[in-house]
């Protein structure tokens, strides 16, 4: 496995991946520290495309992430984040919807949890979920941190959402 520290708008980043694609992208969260795998490696090249889409999506100029991706977990944490990879940049979805978009409606708590366990965060959208009253609700690296992506990709964001930033 291969890692390397990347810089951004919303701080820095951990991003971890090897041949089968990009397994980890984690973002400092209130100072505790990244545990990086005994037997991983300093990336030489390895995850440069990873970082070159993130550069073009904090200024604006990627909507969608063409990235070999291979995040670990549950068959249905896989659903869960492949269900969040459809929705479109700029756009938020329910945690009820998604629920029913994988055709498990009453399972809408576990959505959360799967969403809160996403390996591999803002690639796969997380930050898109919303309450079904359209609040801002649940996100490991801050509704604040939230906000601020989601205004980045146009989304109409609830008015107490925009004045917390």
């Amino acid at each position: 496995m291969f890692y390397r520290y990347h810089h951004s708008p919303i701080g820095r980043l951990l991003l971890a991946g090897d041949d089968t694609g990009l397994q980890q992208l984690l973002m400092e969260i209130d100072g505790k520290p990244w545990r990086i795998g005994e037997h991983w490696q300093p990336a030489a090249s390895e995850l440069d495309e990873v970082c070159r889409q993130l550069d073009d999506y904090f200024a604006g100029r990627r909507q969608h992430f063409e990235l070999r991706l291979a995040p670990q977990g549950t068959a249905f944490q896989q659903a869960v984040w492949q269900a969040l990879l459809s929705i479109p940049c700029g756009q938020t979805r329910s945690y009820s919807a998604l629920a029913a978009q994988i055709a498990r409606p009453k399972a809408v708590r576990a959505v959360g949890a799967a969403n809160g366990a996403n390996p591999i965060a803002l690639i796969i959208p997380c930050h898109r979920v919303i309450g079904r009253d359209g609040s801002l609700t649940g996100y490991a690296g801050g509704l604040a941190r939230k906000a601020l992506l989601l205004q980045l990709e146009g989304a109409q964001l609830p008015e107490q959402a925009t004045l917390a930033l």
